[in-house]
This record gives structure tokens, sequence and C-alpha cells, in this order.
């Protein structure tokens, strides 16, 4: 992996901007940082040829599109062969429900982040992960009651 590009305060000042509100103009973002309109172009098309941009998203409520269920799922498994590896990624990754996989350190091998409508699609979830995912020793499920923070933006 390439190590990361320099990022001066200008740079990082676009990238609070734009992690805040994506959809903001050209000519906004470049008066916001005291820049005119064809630098700052530049400055974002640099940061997204070197993957410090990644992409742009419009961020919804789960609650008002039908998804008010956030459940972490933790993951023990018996097999660590990079087959088995591979394997569980293109599985997890088709499963619309998880938003976010981690593959972690410690007491547990992966962490699931999944948006289900309730507990009987939670359910039906469930038993498609355990029926398609081989090998997983332990599947503990955590249901989240109230979402105190949360956001994209990281602290650049």
């Amino acid at each position: 992996m390439p190590s990361p590009p320099e990022l001066d305060s200008t740079d990082r000042a676009i990238l609070r901007l734009i992690q805040r509100d994506a959809a903001l103009s050209l000519a906004a973002i470049a008066e916001a940082v005291g820049l005119t309109p064809t630098p700052c172009w530049k400055r974002i098309r640099r940061m997204e040829a070197a993957g410090v941009i990644t992409g742009r998203a419009t961020l919804l409520d789960p609650a008002r599109v039908g998804l008010p269920l956030s459940v972490f799922v933790s993951l023990e498994i018996g097999d660590h062969s990079a087959g088995w590896i591979e394997a569980f990624a293109w599985r997890v990754s088709a499963m619309p429900e998880v938003l976010e996989c981690w593959r972690m350190g410690g007491d547990v091998d992966y962490l699931l982040r999944v948006a289900v409508a309730d507990m009987a699609a939670y359910d039906a979830f469930y038993r498609r992960l355990t029926a398609e995912v081989p090998q997983l020793r332990n599947v503990t499920s955590r249901f989240a009651m109230e979402r105190v923070k949360s956001t994209t933006a990281l602290p650049v």
C-alpha cells in the first residue's frame, strides 16, 4: 500500500466540508477554504487519485426507510485458511443487510453491522448466514437500543 499523500490545512478543510455535505458546489467549497474553483478542483482530483477520497454518498435514516433494527453480530470461526476467508468475504459482501464487516483481533474473528426491518427479518438473515457460512463456532447478536452517535466523518 502506498504511503498516504501529505495533506495540508487547506486539503483537510476541503475534506471536512465535503464529509459534512458532498453536495456542496465547487464554488462553495473553494470560497469556504479561500481558493478559486480551479485550484480547489485540482486538490479534490488529486485526493481522489491518491485514494484519500474514495467515493461520495447520500446518507439515509434507517428508520425512515424501514430498517430501524441495528444488530452487531460477532462471529467466531473454526477455519482461518485463506480459502475460507476469501469465500466468507464473498458471501458476506452479497448480503445486503450487512452494512459493515470487520476482521477483528481478540476474542472474536469478525464483527458485522446489520440493518433489518424487525426481529423476523433478523431471524431470516441469521438463518441464511448460518446456512451459507460454514465453520461458524459461535454467533453472538447484540441489538442496538439507541443510536447515541453516528457519523461517517473522520476527524481530519
